[in-house]
């Protein structure tokens, strides 16, 4: 996406956009100079409004090249777009969409196809699809695809296609070879949904801390149930919790954090990245000890023992 938006859409552009979208989006949009408008994250309604009121006030909108930019499954919350209605809302409006399918690529869909196929829509009504093939893949690089007239312009105009040196072939037969594991290991898909199941089911009950993404998604997103007044003091606390999870149960996982210029307005939490290699024993493990660390964290931040606000460490992102 940080190189296909500024490829497509141009100054003068409309693009309308989920305030929740991760920061190399963010930062596409940025470098396309076009006009930017966001809805309420995942929120349908606030889409239709939004691409009315844009319809109703540009008398020029119809001549003018129009977006909406979605995650299939949103880095920043672990919740999962509903395509079908972005597709209705899409032609009704007659907008075009560019969809980041990175964290639903292998995952979604009875074949891992992604989104498209997890919601019955066509791939065809889709008018730009990328990835990063860092996550399903266990590669590097991305891809984007489209209609052929997308693509030759893409060659031609896209930065990150003129500028950047291709894949090795390693890491290109890496990938294909990935694609090829899915396709003849079925059982992975269902292995990896089983997890996901395990690990809701284990967090689900956490003291003081709730999940905010979807119970399909492979992206476990834990939020604080209650802030703590800021989202400084919030990051720290969820911090401290990694970081005694780490030190206390030998349990890895990571607080999100996010760049000074990321404009997400979403709470930050503890995301976990399920993987159909994991077993039940640690899900069960990651679970209790996780329950065990945010209930005496919670605790002592009730009786005053953590000060707050509370100076940002540094961090990146997590897994277990």
């Amino acid at each position: 996406m940080f190189s296909a938006i500024p490829c497509f859409c141009k100054k003068g552009d409309i693009i309308v956009v989920d305030e929740g979208v991760h920061w190399g989006i963010q930062n596409g949009l940025y470098l396309s100079r076009s006009t930017i408008v966001y809805f309420k994250h995942n929120d349908m309604e606030s889409l239709e409004k939004t691409l009315e009121k844009i319809t109703s006030e540009n008398r020029r909108a119809k001549k003018l090249r129009r977006y909406i930019v979605v995650e299939a499954v949103y880095q920043n919350s672990g919740q999962i777009t509903p395509l079908d209605k972005i597709v209705k809302l899409k032609e009704k409006y007659r907008f075009r969409v560019l969809l980041d399918e990175t964290n639903s690529f292998g995952v979604l869909g009875r074949t891992g196809r992604g989104l498209t196929e997890y919601c019955g829509v066509p791939i065809e009504k889709i008018d730009i699809v990328t990835a990063a093939m860092g996550h399903a893949l266990a590669t590097e690089g991305g891809f984007c695809t489209g209609s052929a007239r997308v693509i030759d312009h893409q060659r031609l105009s896209s930065s990150g296609y003129v500028f950047s040196a291709s894949l090795p072939p390693y890491l290109a037969s890496a990938a294909i070879t990935a694609i090829d594991v899915l396709e003849e290991n079925p059982d992975l898909k269902l292995k990896l949904k089983e997890n996901i199941a395990i690990l809701w089911k284990g967090l689900s009950d956490i003291q003081g801390i709730s999940i905010a993404s979807n119970p399909e998604s492979p992206i476990v997103f834990l939020v604080l149930e209650k802030s703590t007044g800021s989202v400084k003091s919030d990051l720290q606390l969820l911090e401290d919790i990694a970081g005694q999870a780490l030190k206390q149960e030998s349990i890895f996982v990571v607080a999100s954090k996010r760049s000074t210029l990321d404009k997400c307005p979403l709470p930050v939490g503890i995301r976990l990245f399920v993987s159909a290699a994991h077993s039940e024993s640690d899900l069960l493990k990651a679970c209790e000890s996780l329950k065990r660390v945010a209930a005496a964290m919670l605790s002592l931040l009730q009786l005053g023992s953590i000060p707050i606000p509370i100076p940002i460490i540094k961090m990146v992102r997590i897994c277990i």
